[in-house]
């Protein structure tokens, strides 16, 4: 039997393709985004018989559409309130309010018996040091009220693709589930598996750990170091004739936005006979619109197409010639782990909404160390035997075309 799953927040689907590799089958998927859920729908047109498009708040409406039993509640709910875009406004903000839209139908199944015994909630970093602290403890009360133990870390989508990309992540999970290698707060255990390794649990989240106390309690799996990071921008990367190259006007526009030390950092590699390739974001510095280089073969972190500033530029220079253009929405799909992607709606649509979601290989590595393993402690066999395959996990596969 499969273990099924509740996809909050759903999106284009990618918490979905990351969790489904390993047997895990959804049975309900919310949004209430039409563009995002017709990237969804046309990537897995058999969705249409359980996504629902619906407002997060309307509670009794979303709760009577779940219909099947599902152990885990996946919940990636929207960021902008805790980012600069969003002027730090935090759960206070429109957008990131909705969390408590999610708590509300998880209060109702639970309500009803039918809450999932697993949850994993994912959002920015921000979450963590946003409001000085405040709307992290928020996010983790709510969660440990309704029942559920909690382990907190952060993964870079770099240790899985080349694209820097660290995000929070929340585990819950009832006491009636929790597997014995979940070792609990106040264990000596605990305490060691805070420390290390140190890039999943840094200092100032452990900090928070410590001094956070729950109604539940605190827990902390057993994670392995991250793989290598995957500084291979170059092999996800078009660089043919078909792509919409810039002419040169704005290519030196552009240049003319570096900094001094990003323009002599290009020329010196103009001079040299090496392929080098980049991105450029646009930001503001001192009031005047910079464009920031980086060649160290990983993009910035993806963002929403609101705006030129947002979206990457790819620079490519070689023998002399600098090249530039707008990052592809195909690029965008393998820097998050899913280079074949189906994409046949507008360029914008497509760039929001793959940058408004996961790194698909992080969450199939999440669901390899935690739920997969607690799935099948619970009985549900297919999700064992397909996660044994570890190297799926582990090689960072956006890189592959």
């Amino acid at each position: 039997m499969q273990p099924g799953f509740l996809e909050f927040f759903a999106g284009i689907g990618l918490v979905h393709l990351g969790l489904q590799a390993s047997g895990w089958r959804c049975v309900y998927a919310n949004d209430i985004s039409e563009k995002k859920m017709a990237m969804y729908l046309q990537e897995m047109p058999d969705a249409s018989a359980y996504y629902h498009c619906e407002d997060i708040w309307k509670t009794d409406v979303i709760v009577d559409k779940i219909t099947e039993p599902a152990l885990l509640a996946t919940a990636s709910f929207p960021c902008i309130d805790l980012s600069l875009a969003g002027q730090m406004k935090g759960l206070s903000g429109l957008h990131s309010s909705t969390f408590y839209g999610f708590i509300e139908v998880m209060k109702q199944l639970k309500h009803e018996g039918r809450m999932p015994a697993c949850l994993l909630i994912e959002n920015v970093t921000g979450l963590l040091t946003g409001n000085a602290g405040k709307d992290f403890r928020q996010v983790c009360l709510a969660a440990a009220h309704l029942g559920f133990y909690l382990d907190a870390f952060i993964v870079d989508a770099k240790h899985f693709t080349p694209q820097s990309r660290p995000r929070l992540f929340i585990i819950g999970m009832l006491e009636s589930v929790l597997p014995p290698y979940a070792v609990r707060y106040g264990q000596e255990d605990w305490w060691k598996r805070l420390q290390y390794p140190s890039e999943i649990r840094p200092l100032r989240l452990v900090n928070t750990l410590k001094t956070l106390t729950l109604p539940t309690g605190w827990v902390a799996f057993d994670l392995p170091p991250l793989p290598p990071v995957q500084n291979h921008l170059a092999s996800v990367i078009d660089l043919d004739e078909e792509q919409e190259w810039w002419d040169e006007q704005a290519v030196q526009k552009h240049l003319e936005m570096t900094s001094d030390l990003h323009r002599q950092r290009i020329e010196k590699m103009r001079r040299s006979e090496q392929l080098w390739i980049g991105t450029i974001f646009r930001r503001i510095r001192e009031k005047k619109t910079r464009a920031e280089v980086r060649f160290d073969g990983l993009a910035g972190c993806l963002r929403t197409a609101t705006g030129g500033s947002a979206k990457q530029i790819v620079i490519v220079i070689n023998k002399g010639t600098v090249r530039m253009r707008w990052m592809s929405t195909v690029e965008y799909a393998r820097l998050q782990g899913v280079p074949n992607f189906t994409i046949s709606v507008p360029r914008n649509q497509a760039l929001t909404g793959f940058a408004d979601a996961v790194c698909v290989p992080v969450i199939q590595w999440i669901d390899l160390h935690i739920f997969s393993s607690v799935a099948a402690h619970l009985g549900f066999d297919s999700a064992l035997e397909l996660s044994r395959d570890l190297n799926q996990y582990e090689l960072g596969l956006a890189g592959k075309r």
